[in-house]
């Protein structure tokens, strides 16, 4: 063999290795992790103590988004905003607040009631998909109140939403992040104002 033709074969196989790396690197997945800033309410607290425990599934919470042909695109990690958002909206809410890492820790006993967010579902809207020009996210949540033997006091569910313009944002992943931002945010301001006019929070509310 001469050596042009072995010059040319280590080219085309370095080209080929090129192109295959590209196609890994264009069909990886995209990872944003939501960050931002949650302002503590400014509201009168009720006069309760209240223990908040947060499980692994909303300390960990994901979202994968999937392309049109099933292929993961988008894996939105938020957990810990919501575990920064609650910390950031309770204690204006509560005269005391405590964190606890299990529903057996001994602490429960002496709070007035133990409150449990889960996350039900999480649904994002992305311009390329929707063709309008924003970013959208909703988030449904299953709020749960309980007292220090376990049982139910108060279960309601809540969704949030936030949008945010494709134009000002420069890339997909800061557009998601925004919309989740507002989303979280208007769960806050929901909660804090109506957490007391739950039938169910507001029949125990009159109950102590």
């Amino acid at each position: 063999m001469k050596l042009r033709e072995i010059d040319g074969l280590t080219f085309f196989k370095g080209l080929m290795i090129h192109i295959v790396a590209g196609l890994f690197v264009s069909c990886g997945t995209s990872n944003v992790v939501i960050q931002g800033s949650f302002p503590t309410p400014a509201i009168n607290p009720i006069p309760l103590s209240v223990a908040v425990y947060y499980d692994d599934n909303l300390r960990n919470f994901s979202y994968m988004e999937y392309s049109e042909t099933g292929r993961e695109e988008i894996n939105i990690e938020s957990g810990s905003s919501h575990v920064q958002l609650f910390d950031a909206v309770l204690p204006a809410m509560f005269e005391r607040v405590i964190t606890v890492n299990s529903m057996e820790d001994p602490e429960i006993e002496g709070v007035d009631a133990v409150f449990a967010p889960a996350i039900e579902e999480f649904q994002l809207a992305l311009p390329a998909k929707t063709k309008l020009e924003v970013y959208e996210v909703w988030i449904q949540y299953n709020m749960r109140l309980i007292d220090s033997e376990g049982d139910s006091l108060a279960d309601w569910v809540m969704t949030s939403y936030g949008k945010t313009p494709r134009e000002t944002f420069l890339s997909v992943e800061d557009g998601i992040n925004g919309a989740a931002v507002v989303a979280l945010r208007d769960l806050a301001s929901s909660f804090a104002l109506n957490f007391a006019r739950i039938p169910e929070v507001r029949d125990w509310l009159g109950s102590l």
